[in-house]
């Protein structure tokens, strides 16, 4: 999606998503020099950010509470069998595998996420662990789909992204401070 797209999509919703702004940033980055609609564009997002004609949605309101539960259980299973293997078992891999069949547990308030751990420790420990191995597994016995992959790094495309903001609002914090 181009800069022009997103941007125009802002504004008819009124909300300036996560992923709205990581694909800013990304094309930001890529791009060896934006043309004078990008510079437009971002001009206008820039304004209608600062006047709260579009709002910026905040990158997490909620947690899941799930998530916490299989990263801890997989970095705890991959520190056990880094010793017993030479293979390489990617934490990552492995959290996503068994997230995307376990079910989530959202909160929005640190009493519902306290709730939602109780829960899923009594109820669901075993599930996850089932997973956590299924995906170890898994990891193990297949080779490397593309071994010169790189991880997403948000918090370079948030440094961008803010980069490209301040450049355009350069007076913005000292005017309302």
């Amino acid at each position: 999606m181009s800069i022009e797209k997103i941007v125009d999509q802002a504004l008819k919703d009124g909300y300036l998503t996560p992923t709205m702004e990581a694909e800013v940033g990304r094309i930001c980055d890529t791009a060896s020099e934006l043309s004078i609609e990008e510079y437009m564009a971002l001009d206008r997002l820039m304004g209608a950010l600062l006047t709260g004609e579009v709002v910026a949605v905040p990158r997490k309101q909620f947690i899941n509470v799930m998530e916490e539960l299989v990263l801890s259980e997989a970095i705890s299973r991959v520190a056990e069998l880094d010793n017993k293997t030479d293979l390489p078992l990617d934490v990552g891999d492995i959290a996503a595998y068994a997230l995307n069949r376990l079910p989530p547990l959202y909160a929005t308030t640190e009493e519902g996420a306290s709730y939602q751990r109780q829960k899923a420790k009594a109820e669901l420990h075993g599930l996850i662990k089932d997973q956590i191995n299924d995906a170890i597994s898994q990891n193990l016995e297949m080779p490397d789909p593309n071994p010169d992959r790189q991880a997403f790094k948000s918090a370079d495309v948030l440094k961008q992204v803010s980069s490209l903001l301040e450049s355009h609002a350069q007076n913005y914090e000292n005017t309302n401070a």
